[in-house]
């Protein structure tokens, strides 16, 4: 077999604006970032409280470098465990009001390897429709039978819950997951997580919370949605992430002694990848230590979100559901997507087009992300881009010289 697929492939991105490259930034992470020797206002970042470069941050990583080097030198079951490793994971723990805590390599590498440990084939996962791509895969590679519910239904879920209990032939065996994210990434709106505990206490299911996007931005010193809603107790699986509020790389899950002992004999990603570099472990450190001493950090970035996103609306636009730091601003299709995020670019605002097969058929959109260490005048200043391209596109869609905004 030839490759000459990949022409077709690729020919077919493009004629369907689905095509991706890579855009070049110059020098690190921050509220702006030079591309092509400007300066752009930076709304798509994940550094959310803007950690990526802090002093402290950068010195801790050095300074690990001088100690350890820069390499770990194999998995943590071979050789690659280092002191700095495990200091970590108790800080985590702690952080996460758990008994313990595992490194992972990434995000994505945790999702597929807790899952795929966790559940067989002939076992139940409920998955909610908007839970992100890793899920999904870590899912799908554990062989389990996937039950999808509709994005924070409730009702539809417990009815999956019952439908699948009365029908197991009182097998006492089947594992039952119930997976979603605590901030949906695309959307970002809360899950329900209340109501969750109580499906997974009533019907005897695992309920695994995916914090990639809640450590650090909200709850007590920005400990997650699940200490935000004060469930620290009642849900025994918990997925966070380094490389977002903690400006760095690599994943964790924290739980139980046991759960943890489980995933370090069991999970595939864990046992069979090389463990993350002490520089990435002592920056994590350092960024957790400074989150830790500085709270109204987590304050700073809900009340630039807060205001971002009450000043989208009055300008028009449709930020879905969103209550956090992830406001999606939601044009509909890829073509509008593309235009409108070059645009903006040309007003000096960085902030990227969402497409499928991220977001669903006729749901693309601008993804807007704040930092904690955005000014009230970068926020003015990217409101301004955004009233400026909703002018242009508005006169685009007429096909008149006036703008057709009724607000704003």
């Amino acid at each position: 077999m030839t490759l000459d697929f990949i022409n077709q492939v690729l020919e077919s991105l493009k004629e369907n604006n689905l095509y991706r490259h890579l855009r070049t930034i110059t020098g690190g992470q921050g509220p702006w970032v030079e591309i092509d020797g400007k300066q752009i206002l930076n709304l798509c970042s994940n550094n959310y409280l803007g950690l990526a470069s802090h002093p402290e941050v950068r010195k801790a990583a050095s300074q690990a470098a001088e100690t350890w080097g820069c390499g770990s030198g194999a998995s943590r079951l071979i050789c690659g465990n280092l002191r700095v490793h495990e200091l970590l994971e108790e800080r985590l723990a702690s952080f996460k009001g758990t008994e313990a805590a595992l490194l992972y390599g990434s995000g994505y590498a945790a999702n597929l390897g807790i899952i795929s440990s966790l559940m067989r084939q002939g076992d139940y996962i409920f998955s909610d429709r908007l839970n992100h791509a890793s899920i999904i895969d870590g899912c799908r590679l554990s062989r389990a039978k996937i039950v999808v519910f509709d994005h924070n239904d409730m009702d539809t879920l417990e009815a999956k819950l019952h439908l699948t209990s009365t029908s197991s032939n009182g097998r006492s065996d089947i594992r039952k997951l119930i997976v979603v994210d605590s901030i949906f990434s695309m959307d970002g709106d809360l899950a329900p997580l209340p109501q969750l505990v109580t499906l997974a206490e009533k019907y005897q299911a695992i309920l695994m919370v995916d914090e990639a996007h809640a450590t650090g931005t909200i709850g007590p010193a920005g400990r997650g949605s699940v200490a935000h809603f004060g469930l620290e107790k009642h849900v025994p699986l918990i997925m966070g992430t380094l490389s977002k509020s903690l400006g760095g790389y690599g994943a964790f899950v924290a739980g139980s002694r046991k759960l943890i002992e489980y995933l370090t004999n069991t999970s595939r990603s864990f046992i069979f990848s090389t463990a993350l570099p002490p520089t990435v472990i002592a920056s994590a450190l350092a960024a957790l230590e400074t989150l830790e001493a500085n709270p109204s950090l987590v304050t700073r970035l809900q009340n630039n979100a807060e205001y971002l996103r009450k000043q989208l609306t009055l300008l028009g636009y449709d930020t879905l559901n969103s209550q956090t730091h992830i406001i999606p601003v939601l044009v509909g299709e890829a073509t509008v997507a593309l235009e409108m995020s070059r645009r903006l670019l040309a007003e000096g605002v960085l902030a990227v087009a969402i497409r499928p097969p991220t977001v669903p058929a006729g749901k693309s959109r601008i993804r807007v992300t704040v930092m904690a260490n955005h000014s009230r005048d970068d926020l003015d200043f990217a409101l301004e881009a955004f009233r400026n391209v909703r002018i242009v596109l508005d006169e685009k869609v007429t096909g008149s010289g006036t703008s057709s905004r009724t607000r704003g």
